[in-house]
């Protein structure tokens, strides 16, 4: 790339070591002092009949133009690549160009640092006494990633810590680590059963649970997902919602790749039951059940008032990582030994839940109104009649609008959030309706494959 287009296309290129103009009755000036750094910033741009993505780099300062264009100052000399090549150029091996100043010796440079097509890559260019280039990445001019390039040697590791070689995980479509759980049946599993965590917490919150689904002989699996508990990310911020539904539904494939002829049943909590609708409302027929825990279905009217909505939308621009506050431990649960462990459990987030957060569940919010009448599986629902985090109104509108012939609401009087975790009278009616209802979904699934 010559430097008239690279300044038709914006970069700016520089220099640090500004040599001055020779005059036109004067010999040409020596070669620069030895090691002077020169810097250059450009969008590299892939080729199409190569695999790589090459960008060939020549070392111009900024003002060239305006120095090539003042009188007597040798332009010819100074001109370009591509321009008319000198006598004492064309003697000049193959790959070189003369300097802006007609210094010999002045040697094109090949980056291909491996980053995508889309990132500025700041280079070093130094020039030796022999007047060869030497390319060094500096460091990603990208918004939200480290300055430096990050090793290729150091394994991926979690917020805590720990090498994800180390854990159970999968790599989204973006590149992240999501940290796994596997419940195994002692036998061989009759179904899967995929469970989505709530927002702030984390899956194995549910280890309960999921070993009570293994005494079915069930196969338990579910994850972290992004910026929650082991998973990658910042902590409870996602680009969209829909992220946490492609992620799901990549964890199911796998799984049923694995073990292929399996009814799958899915089950969400909170958020996660929102995730649950938008996933089963992506493949209609492919899950035997869902059930759900206190679903988000709809926000609360305490809460998303509309001037309460519009201020968020205002925010969302200017200040997306304002927080609005944090869950409140008490409306969890009843249970004091629960909500006990809730607050003191390392890998539930406890701070505040950011503006583009909530514009996110806003946004899902919006998609599940229009995801209900699609659903026709299938579908058990548990809701506390004092749930302050996600209004139960929103499980009578579920029940009011899918179409499935096979739908069963049940209401906990009095009870909060998490009724797996409530009071022991409470969580203990709430795993055998479970585990019941469950047992007869993969019992017909089971008959249905059959026949």
């Amino acid at each position: 790339m010559c430097v008239q287009q690279l300044l038709e296309s914006g970069v700016q290129l520089s220099h640090s070591s500004a040599l001055p103009l020779p005059h036109p009755s004067q010999p040409p000036l020596p070669p620069p002092p030895l090691q002077p750094t020169h810097a250059i910033c450009l969008r590299r741009r892939k080729k199409k009949k190569k695999k790589s993505d090459e960008q060939e780099v020549v070392n111009y300062p900024s003002d060239f133009p305006q120095r090539a264009s003042q009188p007597g100052s040798g332009a010819a000399a100074r001109s370009p690549p591509g321009a008319q090549r000198s006598e004492a150029a064309r003697r000049d091996p193959p790959g070189t160009h003369r300097g802006p100043w007609g210094l010999p010796g002045w040697r094109t440079v090949n980056a291909s640092p491996q980053r995508d097509a889309k990132s500025l890559i700041c280079l070093r260019l130094t020039c030796d006494a022999g007047s060869s280039l030497e390319c060094k990445p500096l460091h990603r001019m990208k918004t939200g990633h480290s300055s430096r390039m990050p090793e290729e040697s150091s394994p991926k590791r979690s917020p805590q810590n720990i090498p994800y070689k180390d854990l159970p995980h999968i790599i989204n479509a973006d590149g992240q680590h999501l940290f796994c759980r596997y419940w195994k049946p002692a036998a061989t599993p009759r179904a899967l059963v995929f469970i989505a965590h709530g927002a702030g917490e984390h899956c194995g919150r549910y280890d309960d649970l999921a070993q009570r689904l293994t005494g079915l002989n069930l196969f338990v699996f579910a994850h972290d997902h992004v910026g929650h508990g082991q998973s990658e990310g910042d902590r409870m911020v996602v680009s969209d919602f829909h992220v946490f539904i492609r992620d799901s539904l990549q964890h199911i494939d796998l799984m049923k790749k694995e073990h292929p002829g399996l009814p799958i049943l899915i089950l969400g909590h909170s958020m996660g039951g929102a995730i649950s609708i938008l996933t089963a409302s992506e493949r209609p027929s492919e899950f035997s059940g869902m059930l759900l825990i206190s679903p988000l279905v709809v926000a609360s009217p305490e809460v998303a008032t509309p001037i309460k909505v519009f201020a968020a939308k205002v925010l969302n621009f200017v200040l997306p990582n304002l927080s609005l506050g944090s869950i409140d431990p008490n409306a969890i649960s009843r249970n004091k030994k629960e909500m006990e462990s809730y607050t003191s459990d390392p890998l539930v987030y406890h701070g505040g839940m950011k503006v583009s957060f909530v514009i996110q569940l806003m946004n899902a919010i919006a998609r599940i109104e229009r995801a209900l009448p699609k659903l026709t599986l299938p579908i058990l629902v548990l809701h506390g009649s004092s749930d302050k985090l996600c209004d139960i109104k929103g499980s009578y509108l579920l029940m009011d609008t899918v179409q499935s012939q096979d739908k069963t609401l049940k209401v906990y009087e009095e009870a909060y959030h998490a009724l797996h975790k409530e009071l022991p009278e409470v969580s203990t009616s709430v795993f055998t309706e479970i585990l019941t209802w469950i047992a007869q979904k993969v019992s017909a699934a089971g008959e249905n494959s059959h026949t």
